[in-house]
């Protein structure tokens, strides 16, 4: 496989830490820290392994700093997400180009398109955050009144040890595809997906409860290659930070989720109090569980009417 670095630093390295610290004007100190909470690996001061792009980033950083949109209680939190979400990001897109074993023309043709891609994903998703954010300021809020709900696939440890590698993660990218589908398709958003289990929010409640119920009825049908999941569903205010979401509407949804039947939709007090005029839906309550946190928790099962 052709050697990608110099494409994608902009040029061989030929800068060391310190260097790139002094010409960016940056403290070699914030700029060890930045590098950390991006989770770049730690340099010697020796070591020649920075490009020019480094200094520009860097730079950049400063000015954002100068901006004040920077500060000292968003610097740490932001770019530690920076550095997990891509981090993440680039180890998927490396098994790819492994895959296709990209020459070094293809891969000229091949980045500048997958950057592109990248930038306008940012900033269509960047345009739908602003407006939430703007209709939640207008609301008076600094947090917002969701439908939280964790997706757990039922007998994941055993399936997993019954599979090599490769079918493991197949199965798991189409239990993420499909439960992405449906949650978008009905108005949610995809907060985070965790291995074996997947969280989102919507702003209506009946959206959440349809999507819970639509892949519960598809992990029960046999002839379709989705999982049986269990589904804990919570409503309430949630506070929401760096792409993801808090407080005790995700605790409790995620306690739901954990003494929910496999094949079962669990809802909390808040979700049933405004599913139960919808005809579409039938809510009984079931004994209260004693779950961690939350010693007299009252939870409701969910169904079609």
């Amino acid at each position: 496989m052709v050697d990608l670095e110099p494409l994608l630093l902009g040029g061989a390295p030929h800068l060391t830490r310190i260097e790139v610290a002094e010409r960016s004007g940056v403290p070699i100190a914030l700029a060890e820290e930045l590098w950390r909470l991006l989770g770049f690996p730690r340099t010697a001061d020796e070591d020649v392994a920075f490009t020019d792009a480094d200094v520009d980033a860097l730079r950049q950083a400063r000015e954002l700093m100068e901006l004040g949109v920077l500060g000292p209680d968003s610097q740490a939190a932001l770019v530690r997400t920076w550095g997990r979400s891509y981090a993440r990001l680039a180890e998927w897109q490396a098994s790819l180009l492994a895959d296709v074993a990209p020459d070094e023309d293809l891969a000229r043709a091949l980045l500048p398109r997958v950057e592109s891609l990248q930038s306008y994903a940012w900033r269509r998703h960047l345009a739908s955050a602003i407006g939430r954010t703007a209709a939640t300021d207008t609301d008076g809020g600094a947090g917002s009144v969701l439908g939280v709900c964790f997706v757990d696939i039922v007998g994941y440890t055993a399936r997993s040890k019954r599979l090599d590698e490769r079918e493991l993660v197949g199965w798991l990218e189409h239990f993420e595809s499909e439960a992405t589908g449906l949650v978008v398709d009905l108005g949610g958003r995809i907060i985070k997906t965790i291995g074996d289990e997947v969280l989102f929010v919507a702003d209506r409640v009946g959206a959440a409860a349809e999507a819970a119920l639509l892949m519960t009825e598809r992990g029960e049908d046999p002839d379709d290659p989705f999982p049986e999941v269990r589904v804990g569903l919570a409503h309430g205010p949630v506070v929401s930070r760096l792409g993801d979401v808090f407080g005790p509407t995700v605790n409790i949804a995620a306690r739901l989720t954990s003494v929910a039947r496999p094949g079962t939709v669990l809802v909390d007090r808040g979700a049933h109090d405004e599913l139960v005029e919808d005809p579409a839906y039938l809510l009984r309550g079931v004994r209260r569980t004693p779950v961690k946190g939350y010693a007299r928790l009252q939870p409701f099962v969910l169904r079609r009417a």
